[in-house]
Formats: structure tokens, sequence, C-alpha cells
């Protein structure tokens, strides 16, 4: 009995071993190179795209890239890709980056998150973690994007957060209202079209402005673009302003400023006369502290 328990306990070590080897074979690289590059064309042999990496790994199916550079080479804008990790799936061309991601724009946009997905064949870019996108002086954070690898329109999911810094003119000095930050939040989605100069806000927007604030269930917020400055580049379409030229508010529209409140099913903000205009059973509410005895 003893003989064969210990039969029994070698044979099973035996296949335990011939597993773990047969695992580690199936891990190692039927290739590794150093300074792996990859590159794709277009019409009339133009570069459309390329691919590099400090080192590569080579499956049947996947590339598993170090140190990856990824160039997508467009008509108007030029989009470069960085992470510290990568795997390039080579029957479907998609991409997944990982650590240190940055998208970065010939237009002048910058895109970090931790990991993100690269469809080339589509041109979309996602991921489900936190992205901070910067454009000029637009910060914009949120938990998940989906969007154009250019920037250009973005749809972000959830937790949003805009912050505009004020525009800073040399020959022009600002009242501190117009000094002041303008930061959005709404728990989303928001979707961005740079090149239509609009964003639209969904599900419990604020627009805070220090002194004031507006809240709404939808928000469409446009904004003053940049056609009349030069480019740094030629590719580089025409940026998304600071500005803000309207916003327009939908659904449980509230205004505070100060102590004053106002509601409405509608507002729409003007920002060449500063002016908001109410629609739709609006209701104020005005707070003084003067003292009106004398008149009663």
């Amino acid at each position: 009995m003893f003989i064969y328990c210990a039969m029994l306990c070698a044979t099973c070590f035996a296949k335990e071993q011939a597993r773990q080897v047969q695992a580690q074979n199936s891990t190692e690289a039927d290739q590794q190179i150093s300074d792996f590059s990859l590159s794709g064309f277009g019409d009339k042999g133009k570069k459309a795209w390329d691919l590099s990496g400090k080192s590569a790994d080579i499956f049947n199916d996947v590339i598993k890239l170090k140190d990856l550079v990824g160039n997508l080479y467009g008509d108007k804008e030029d989009v470069k890709l960085t992470a510290d990790t990568g795997d390039f799936d080579k029957g479907n061309g998609k991409i997944h980056v990982e650590r240190n991601v940055v998208i970065t724009t010939s237009g002048g946009a910058k895109l970090t998150t931790d990991s993100l997905d690269w469809d080339r064949v589509n041109q979309v870019v996602s991921t489900k973690d936190v992205v901070n996108i910067k454009r000029e002086n637009m910060a914009t954070t949120a938990r998940g994007a989906l969007g154009e690898p250019s920037l250009n329109k973005m749809k972000l999911e959830k937790e949003v957060k805009v912050e505009i810094e004020p525009e800073n003119k040399a020959d022009k000095i600002d009242s501190p209202k117009e000094q002041s930050k303008i930061i959005i939040t709404c728990d989303g989605p928001l979707d961005i079209d740079y090149a239509k100069n609009v964003a639209t806000f969904h599900n419990n927007v604020k627009v805070d402005r220090g002194d004031s604030q507006i809240y709404s269930d939808l928000m469409e917020v446009y904004f003053g673009s940049n056609k009349g400055e030069k480019a740094e580049s030629d590719k580089a379409p025409s940026l998304m302003g600071s500005k803000i030229d309207k916003i327009i508010a939908r659904g449980n529209v509230k205004t505070v400023r100060g102590e004053n409140i106002t509601y409405s099913d509608e507002a729409v903000y003007n920002g060449a006369d500063k002016k908001i205009t109410l629609s739709g059973r609006p209701r104020l509410i005005i707070y003084s502290t003067e003292d009106f005895k004398g008149s009663m």
C-alpha cells in the first residue's frame, strides 16, 4: 500500500512539473527583438501610421512592446501616443497600452490616463480609467472616455469636471469677475465637439463662477473659436477658445447670485452682454437686508 501511494505521488508530481513547463513555454515569445518598428501606408504611398518600441516580444497573435511610441498622420492633424507598455494585436490592428499613457496632438491637445485602447481601423480611442484632457486654458477630468484619436470629438462618461481659466490679454484689464475661473461639473456624460465649439453636459450640471451658479439637468455651452489667431502648425485646426459665447440650460434650471435665486424651465446666458434670459414659468426669490417697514 505504501509503495502504491508513493508511486501515485511521484506520477502526480511528474504531471505537475510537465504542466508548469508547458505553461512557462506558452508565455515565452516566439521572437524577442529590440528597437522594434512597424509602419502602415495609405494612398500614394504616404505613411499613415507607425508603431515602435525599445523592445518587443513577438507571439503568434500579439506583439508586446515596452516604451511604446505610436504616431497617426492625418491630413489636418498628427497624433502621438506614448506608454510604458503595450499590446499590438496583429489580427485586428488594435492597440492596448498601460502606464503613463499620453496622447498629444499637433493642435495642442493632451490626454493622460492609466490605460487606453486604440482601434486604428475605426479611429477610436477608449478607456474606463480617469482621463485628464488639457487644451489651451481648458482642463477636463472624467472617468471613462470614448472618442477620436485627435481628441476633437470626445464623449466623457462620468464624474466630469471642466475648469476654464480666464483669457489673458495684455491690452485689456479685466474686472475681478472676468478674471475668475469657471468650473463646470456634471454626473455625465459630457459630449465635446471642439470643431463646432460646443460641449453638452448631462445630469446634475453645475456652472460655478464664484459669485454666481447655474444648475440644470442638461446644459449646452458654446465657446468662442480662435479662428483669428495664428496657429502654431499649418495642420492644426481652429481650437475651441476659452471665452464662453452662450450657455443654454434646460430642465429644473436654478440660478443663484448671492442670496437671490431664480427657477425656470430654461435659461440662456449671453456672454456678450452677460445677461440671463429665463423662460418657462420662471420664479424669483429675492432676499434683501433693507428695511421695508416704513413703506408698509
